[in-house]
């Protein structure tokens, strides 16, 4: 590895005498992402992000303004003043050497070295076409996604204007008006489509090619805000096989309303796939065998569509409540502050004292929140099952569904086992500034 140059590291001797260490132009690699602020807990936070490295973390606030600041241009002198004047404080020596020092080894200024010695400092190569096993796996279909998406964006990106969307949003809007104030014979039409296998089979093989054109939509509209999409491809896990797409940097997009766009795609499509079918239905006369069938395509696929705005992770629903709010793993930080609450209740901890006003407000309205709409939800499912088959079941008909969401609640709920959090708090961060 060469040596560190004017836009990198200063070296040690360098770092002995302030006025050079101030004079130094470091410069963050320009590919290195960084988000716009979150909240995570009583803080605020900016994910980081290594394209190279494929690595991720969490810096605070003052560590993103100095990041952002060292773009080469600026002498570390000028970039100290900003800070001062923004925060009241200004930096020492130590400080600007701890932060270089780290940047550096992580290898985020330009000229840092690859990750590891021997390696080239390029993007990791990509996996095979297929990986996994024959019960649960994934099959990539582009082996080049990021170019696939940008032919699909030429090709369609005409229909994000708003002269497409918002006409396409009204009549969603008014197809689903038309759907729920005919509920009732839908449902009639539903449940005579569930007993005959082909009309159904017919029916869910074009719900699944609307779940494919949901993940490219992500994609498409992931591309316009500037995103870029690294896979495309399928997985299974039997007997479930479905569609996938990789957005590389979409907690990077430039803003909330993009992010929260690339969030909604998905649903906006599946919602939109079953217009021409509810404009067949409404031409074809009334007593035409196909209207029941389309019946049940467009209640089931409304349904399905709509579940995935429910604001419980993983659905779409949370990510766009969690992009508009600015909120970092809402349900698991929520689930935190209520714990820390419900502590403090009992006199143990330090409770929620360090959380701002808005953040104790959201966290409770968030788990308050969810725990009504699981709970109701429940219960509605329960109340549905009985409703349908308490005549031939009897009592099974509510005890079985009860069990049934008992189990759903219990591996999902906030006292299951939690996976590792993708980005970690840095350690980077110089403290005392």
């Amino acid at each position: 590895m060469s040596p560190p140059d004017r836009h990198t590291l200063p070296d040690r001797h360098t770092l002995s005498d302030r006025h050079a260490l101030l004079e130094q132009r470091p410069a963050l690699r320009p590919e290195v992402l960084r988000s716009s602020a979150l909240r995570r807990g009583p803080a605020v936070v900016h994910l980081v992000k290594d394209p190279r490295s494929g690595q991720s973390f969490e810096v605070g606030v003052k560590e993103h303004f100095l990041m952002s600041r060292l773009d080469g241009s600026r002498t570390l002198g000028e970039v100290g003043d900003a800070y001062a004047a923004r925060f009241g404080r200004r930096l020492g020596e130590a400080h600007w050497q701890q932060l270089l020092k780290l940047l550096w080894e992580r290898k985020l200024l330009e000229g840092a070295g690859p990750a590891h010695p021997g390696q080239p400092a390029e993007p990791a190569a990509p996996r095979g076409l297929i990986s996994g096993t024959l019960l649960k796996g994934t099959l990539r279909l582009a082996a080049d996604a990021t170019a696939t998406t940008d032919r699909l964006y030429r090709a369609v990106g005409f229909a994000l204007s708003p002269l497409v969307v918002v006409p396409v949003l009204l009549l969603v809007l008014g197809m689903e008006a038309y759907v729920a104030a005919h509920a009732g014979a839908f449902l009639d039409d539903t449940v005579r489509m569930f007993r005959r296998p082909a009309t159904l089979l017919a029916v869910f093989t074009l719900l699944w090619a609307s779940t494919a054109l949901h993940e490219l939509a992500h994609g498409v509209v992931a591309r316009h805000f500037g995103g870029t999409v690294g896979e495309i491809g399928l997985r299974w896990h039997l007997p479930m096989v479905f569609m996938y797409c990789t957005v590389e940097n979409y907690p990077y997009l430039p803003s909330r309303r993009a992010r929260v766009a690339t969030a909604a795609a998905g649903t906006v499509m599946n919602l939109a796939f079953l217009l021409p079918f509810w404009l067949l239905r409404a031409l074809l006369p009334g007593g035409d065998a196909v209207r029941g069938p389309l019946a049940g395509l467009l209640l089931t696929g409304s349904v399905l569509a709509l579940t995935n705005l429910v604001p419980l992770p993983p659905l779409d629903g949370y990510k766009m409540l969690g992009h508009a709010l600015g909120m970092a793993d809402y349900a698991t930080e929520s689930r935190r502050f209520l714990r820390l609450l419900g502590a403090r209740a009992v006199r143990r901890g330090d409770g929620v004292a360090a959380y701002p006003r808005s953040a104790r407000i959201a966290y409770t309205a968030y788990g308050l929140g969810a725990v009504l709409l699981v709970g109701g939800s429940g219960a509605g499912f329960v109340l549905l099952c009985h409703h349908l088959a308490g005549e031939r079941y009897g009592v099974w008909a509510a005890v079985v569904p009860a069990l049934l969401v008992a189990v759903l609640v219990a591996v999902t709920g906030p006292w299951a086992r939690r996976g590792a959090r993708h980005a970690q708090t840095s350690s980077s961060a110089p403290r005392n500034t």
